[in-house]
């Protein structure tokens, strides 16, 4: 017989650990889904060779790209945390002007159907939730807050130093970015945070990094009422007669099958799984995929016009944390030319190359250990939009397909001419690299890290799957908290709003089974490291 639970939170990501830790201490008996395994603990964390040549970590498989039948591997993991395994932890609010809509080279950006004022009190709860470090201020078009940052700025190294003074020469405003480091500068016995080289992009050895592992699930595993059950791939969501609950969830474990069955069922697989998910659950009540009579489901998938650019400085740069500075002065224009009537995006600070990762970047280049002393390392963001095309769909074997057409190509590329423009003023050489993993220089489709915008919210049941509490219209029970509610996808990282919103979330679900709201609980500050492992409530 299935087994129940109150609630299922499929994913163990940004969105599904936030909910398991916010429904932790209402006593309600929490069961989450992870189809991935713990990241095992070990010195390849550290090694570039490991990560980005032998790929140790990549275990998504392979999807396929819809526009030429190629199959190519996604920069996806499936580990408990997710993908904030691996991420940058560059954690932002979307600016004001993001909820309103925003007329692009190659159309609009729509309105979001709620505020940021409406989103406002969780961010507040999901900066301290991630101990996030930054400084108010600084950048000239964040958003109110209802205070500081929880933690101080991370400080720059010299030579990123010199670089935010040189910028700020230029007539822009770099900015301390805003980072989930578990970082004590004043106390470093107490940090878990070694300040390394290898933390963007990298899982963290000693768990130092804001991920969602160690900020949300092992916190939640900490309580007798929450249980995670790893490599537990849910392959199927079945509903009653009636096609109104979800009257079973259906998973495949280490070859077997196990069904449990919730009072509430959360969804948090990543925009694209969550999606492939619910189109896997087709069934004679939804012929279109669960909760999909709209027709939305799927659809209007978002990546980001992400790039990576590498400079390089006219002096070496023994910087080992990089990722410190940002500038958001093309957010909205271009300040250089009054004429510009569109938005370009961000920059920010990438994690420092070193020789293995430049070999691998640019095969042919001159000494690469060299090239890697100097280097400077840039993150460029442009905002895509959310064509109706651009979508998620299932091969005949059930496999991910995704059918993704790029957008703003003329804001990406004046971007990057502004950075390179400068140059000469941040005293580096007029010869960049483009990382090889992009395409011209952009991150191709494998590049779904900030994939957003497949299930999306609005009061509108025949334009958005999901009502204003991220509900299904069609399915009553059954929530989403990924970044699968994304109305568009903005020009700045999506975690943050990710955390967020499945706060707001866990706080309907509380209020659903009539226990007080959990989300509202301010985290204290961790001066230890989480421990490494979660304890009996893991199986």
């Amino acid at each position: 017989m299935a087994q129940h639970v109150d609630v299922v939170v499929i994913g163990s990501g940004a969105g599904g650990g936030a909910v398991a830790w916010a429904l932790a201490p209402t006593g309600k008996r929490v069961l989450v889904l992870e189809r991935g395994d713990w990241l095992p603990r070990e010195v390849e964390n550290w090694d570039p060779r490991a990560l980005w040549a032998d790929r140790r970590y990549a275990n998504s498989g392979q999807w396929t790209d819809a526009a030429d039948g190629r199959r190519f591997t996604p920069k996806q993991h499936y580990y408990v945390g997710g993908n904030t395994k691996f991420y940058g932890a560059i954690l932002y609010r979307f600016r004001e002007r993001d909820f309103g809509p925003v007329q692009h080279v190659d159309g609009v950006s729509p309105a979001w159907p709620i505020t940021y004022a409406d989103l406002a009190p969780w961010y507040d709860r999901a900066e301290q939730l991630y101990q996030v470090h930054g400084t108010r201020g600084e950048d000239p078009d964040e958003p109110p807050a209802s205070g500081p940052y929880p933690w101080p700025a991370i400080s720059d190294e010299p030579r990123i130093a010199q670089l935010r003074a040189d910028l700020t020469a230029a007539g822009l405003h770099p900015f301390s970015l805003p980072n989930g480091i578990l970082l004590d500068e004043a106390h470093p016995q107490l940090s878990a945070c070694v300040r390394c080289a290898t933390c963007d992009g990298f899982p963290c050895l000693v768990h130092g990094k804001a991920d969602a592992e160690v900020m949300t699930v092992q916190p939640a595993l900490r309580h007798p009422n929450v249980t995670l059950r790893t490599r537990a791939r849910v392959v199927r969501l079945e509903t009653d007669a009636a096609g109104h609950r979800v009257s079973r969830v259906v998973v495949d474990r280490d070859g077997e099958r196990e069904e449990y069955t919730a009072d509430v069922v959360v969804l948090a697989a990543g925009a694209i799984n969550s999606a492939a998910l619910l189109l896997a659950s087709a069934s004679d009540r939804h012929p279109d995929g669960l909760g999909n009579g709209s027709g939305h489901v799927g659809r209007h998938l978002m990546l980001h016009n992400n790039s990576g650019l590498v400079a390089f400085s006219k002096t070496p740069n023994p910087t080992r944390f990089q990722k410190t500075i940002g500038v958001n002065d093309l957010y909205w224009r271009d300040p250089f030319d009054p004429d510009w009537e569109y938005p370009v995006g961000s920059i920010q600070m990438n994690g420092k190359s070193d020789a293995v990762l430049i070999g691998f970047d640019v095969p042919d280049a001159r000494d690469p250990a060299d090239l890697a002393r100097h280097s400077i390392d840039f993150w460029l963001t442009t905002e895509d939009l959310p064509l109706d095309e651009n979508r998620v769909t299932l091969d005949a074997d059930g496999g991910i397909r995704l059918a993704y057409r790029r957008t703003n190509a003329a804001e990406v590329a004046r971007l990057r001419m502004r950075l390179t423009g400068l140059l000469d003023a941040i005293r580096c050489e007029q010869d960049v690299y483009d990382n090889r993993q992009y395409a011209g220089g952009q991150l191709g489709i494998g590049g779904v890290a900030h994939q957003n915008g497949t299930i999306r919210f609005g009061p509108d049941p025949a334009t958005a799957p999901l009502d204003l509490d991220c509900r299904m219209h069609e399915v009553e029970d059954l929530y989403v908290a990924d970044s699968s509610f994304f109305v568009s996808s903005t020009a700045v990282n999506p975690t943050l709003t990710i955390i967020a919103n499945a706060l707001r979330v866990a706080d309907r679900v509380a209020e659903r089974l009539g226990v007080p709201s959990a989300a509202r609980a301010v985290p204290q500050p961790r001066t230890e490291p989480a421990p490494e492992s979660a304890g009996a409530a893991t199986a």
